[in-house]
């Protein structure tokens, strides 16, 4: 699992919509500390004695975060290191860096049998060391954030704005969309749209955006990779990645 935003209530609600089991968990993956990415990491690590792993630095934001109430447990603890590539069962898996306001970021690239995934969210700008990443994907969770003109138009105040917006912020659709178009290669299959503003953006807002730029750049959605956003709060479908 990567990371655990939600409580475990919630997750149990779903796993079993599913037809799975939480217990079927073996590893988690922190990418970085911020409360809607760990809040429940503490609780369900400790329920069901998973281990976690992350950097340093996360794992001394997670015990400091007050919004998680039960921290991760001694021995549950697991540090990696960036561009350090490691093995949990059948998978290969490497962190990266990723530029974001948190006490630290990562990305993964998660690997089995020459199949690549990889997620980057929460990501202020596409560093090259992203479009490398991105280049070696058969299938890539993305962030796009927010829409320019929604979140320069809306009601948060301008610091706010300007958070979301900087170089450790957030990437907007338009980002998201110039990541991909410039670095998509024919191995790549799937691409999902992430981590959307539930006030800065909307789903169709952000798939006609990238749309746009990966035609003007002579891709073609769903021809030479399928493309698909995530809802913030409805489980997607179950995906086979082959």
């Amino acid at each position: 699992m990567v990371d655990v935003g939600i409580g475990t209530r919630m997750l149990k609600k779903f796993f079993h919509e599913y037809g799975l089991v939480l217990p079927g968990i073996k590893n988690i993956l922190l990418t970085h500390d911020h409360a809607d990415h760990v809040k429940s990491v503490g609780s369900l690590s400790h329920e069901l004695s998973i281990p976690v792993f992350a950097t340093r630095k996360v794992h001394a934001g997670v015990k400091h975060n007050y919004c998680v109430r039960h921290k991760v447990d001694g021995d549950c603890i697991k540090y990696v290191e960036k561009n350090a590539a490691f093995t949990l069962g059948d998978f290969e898996i490497t962190p990266f860096e990723v530029p974001h306001d948190s006490a630290d970021n990562v990305g993964y690239m998660i690997s089995h049998e020459h199949v690549n995934l990889c997620i980057i969210t929460d990501v202020g700008r596409v560093t090259e060391l992203i479009k490398e990443y991105i280049q070696k994907a058969n299938y890539l969770i993305i962030e796009a954030n927010y829409d320019k003109e929604m979140l320069q138009g809306g009601t948060y105040p301008q610091y706010l704005k300007s958070r979301i917006s900087g170089p450790n912020g957030h990437l907007s659709n338009y980002e998201c969309g110039m990541a991909l178009a410039e670095n998509a290669t024919p191995k790549l299959k799937q691409v999902w749209l992430c981590h959307l503003s539930e006030e800065n953006n909307h789903p169709e807002l952000a798939r006609i955006t990238v749309e746009q730029l990966l035609r003007q750049h002579g891709i073609a959605p769903g021809k030479d990779f399928m493309l698909d956003i995530l809802k913030r709060k409805t489980p997607s479908g179950i995906y086979q990645l082959t």
